[in-house]
């Protein structure tokens, strides 16, 4: 079998690791079937697409829609390698599967609106299949309604007409969609669990995504409903492009 690619973003080790790990866990994969590369750390490189079963992005600190002199020159090159490597990815519909950064690089890339419109707090909310996600292979074996962990400053506000709407929210209408037949992004973390969620929590506390004093309740908020469908949709990904 041809690996997986992670591309990660995370400059943080800790929040960084684990979230390789929940990666290996809900994908089913071994650590010779995922590589990872942390795009802060060094520079992508050239990526041949036929080395590859597919590719992952994971979460991250980086906002699409923060004005382009507020980026540091790390954001405005990884940004600048993810785009370069979707002209490819999309053009040739190759498997690939971005959480919650992801959603901001292809959304990006296809001319979506991202904005601070629908930003979420950290916590769990109810997510609902539409129609096109109720036939999706990724989305079969889970609920119409379910919950997933969110956490985000920026959404899309309006979905490029390249894209078909999979998962929408009562508070952030796009919560997952797909482009083509392959590439698939999702606002929600479907690599997180609760103890992963709590470790980044803890890691970003100050990082405006909650105000201070709020760790307690932030923590707490994750709590509300347990999320226990997310992860089969990483496993389902998987399976269906390992090759």
């Amino acid at each position: 079998m041809k690996p997986f690619l992670l591309l990660a973003t995370r400059a943080e080790d800790v929040p960084a690791d684990e979230e390789y790990e929940l990666f290996l866990r809900y994908t089913g994969l071994r650590e010779d079937q995922l590589v990872r590369r942390r795009l802060e750390a060094e520079p992508l490189g050239r990526i041949d697409l036929d080395d590859w079963s597919g590719i992952f992005v994971g979460g991250g600190p980086f906002n699409a829609s923060d004005p382009v002199e507020a980026k540091s020159a790390v954001q405005r090159r990884v940004e600048a390698e993810i785009s370069g490597l979707l002209d490819e990815v999309i053009a040739r519909d190759v498997p690939f599967f971005g959480a919650c950064y992801g959603i901001g690089t292809v959304g990006a890339h296809e001319g979506a609106v991202i904005d601070g419109t629908y930003r979420e707090p950290i916590s769990v909310v109810e997510v609902t299949r539409t129609a096109a996600g109720a036939v999706d292979p990724l989305l079969a074996e889970l609920p119409d309604t379910f919950a997933a962990f969110v956490g985000h400053k920026e959404a899309i506000t309006v979905l490029p007409s390249s894209a078909t709407l999979l998962v929408r929210g009562e508070t952030c209408p796009v919560q997952m969609f797909r482009v083509g037949q392959n590439v698939y992004a999702t606002q929600f973390h479907p690599e997180l669990d609760v103890e992963g969620i709590s470790t980044r929590i803890r890691a970003y506390a100050g990082h405006g995504y909650f105000a201070p004093g709020e760790l307690d309740l932030t923590l707490d908020a994750v709590r509300r409903l347990p999320v226990t469908h997310t992860g089969t949709i990483l496993a389902a990904f998987t399976r269906r492009y390992a090759r």
